[in-house]
């Protein structure tokens, strides 16, 4: 199974766990003829995931217990939009990737795309792209910490942006309103803005029920977005809605 085959091995990893009970690094990277440094960022990227817990060596199933308290599994519709989201990206772009879960959702599946430089305002996305396969440069904002939106945001974050270009800019929503476009419960509107400016496609990922949920500001107006994906629950009739405003929509199956 070669390198471009990650997500694949991953989900042989966690069959392997749930037949066994138990997965060492040693026995997982010969059994994929593969480095054990390999191994180790399966077992991290699976970990954050929510999806096993790590153990010296190797790695035990998630304690049941921990599972629904702590442990929050991605939602299969927010990691169908995340391989769609992987699937516009081309080798050797430089992206920015916004905080959030549905963006965040992304990071394990960069691994088949050499060459990325990626921006980004969230420590936890930052630290998540040090363990893929062909790991990315790595650009930080910097700025002050928001506790609400755990990221970095502020007129220093904002300076850092501009100073570069970009060619897509991935990013969630609180909502999204029909008639106006992206909408956030977080006050602090600017960083998200500038990140529009300075990259040529802005990307907005949600999930369906998000669509028509109406909150008091406003983030993204259409006129600031080319593309929407979200996933195959979207109404008929929003989908209409969002094509006429000239947004190209994408609706994420699930494998």
């Amino acid at each position: 199974m070669t390198k471009r085959n990650t997500p694949q091995r991953r989900h042989a990893i966690l069959a392997l766990l749930d037949e066994h009970g138990e997965v060492s690094v040693d026995e997982l990277a010969k059994a994929f003829s593969t480095s054990e440094v390999t191994i180790r960022k399966d077992l991290t990227a699976l970990e954050k995931n929510g999806l096993l817990l790590r153990r010296y060596g190797g790695a035990v199933p998630m304690p049941q217990e921990l599972i629904g308290e702590g442990a929050q599994p991605v939602s299969s519709y927010k990691l169908a939009i995340a391989r769609a989201a992987v699937g516009c990206i081309r080798e050797h772009a430089r992206i920015i990737i916004d905080s959030g879960s549905t963006t965040a959702a992304m990071i394990p599946e960069l691994g088949h795309k050499p060459g990325l430089v990626v921006m980004t305002n969230s420590l936890s996305v930052a630290n998540a792209l040090r363990e893929v396969e062909h790991e990315p440069v790595l650009l930080m904002t910097g700025g002050t910490w928001d506790p609400h939106s755990e990221s970095f945001q502020g007129q220093v974050a904002e300076q850092v942006l501009r100073s570069y270009d970009f060619d897509q800019l991935f990013i969630g929503a609180d909502g999204i309103d029909l008639q106006r476009g992206t909408t956030t419960f977080n006050e602090l509107l600017g960083l998200s803005r500038v990140m529009a400016e300075v990259a040529r496609e802005v990307i907005v990922m949600a999930e369906s029920d998000k669509v028509g949920r109406r909150i008091p500001n406003l983030e993204l107006p259409w006129s600031s977005i080319h593309t929407l994906i979200t996933d195959e629950r979207l109404s008929a009739e929003a989908r209409e809605q969002i094509a006429a405003r000239g947004i190209k929509l994408i609706c994420a199956r699930i494998d």
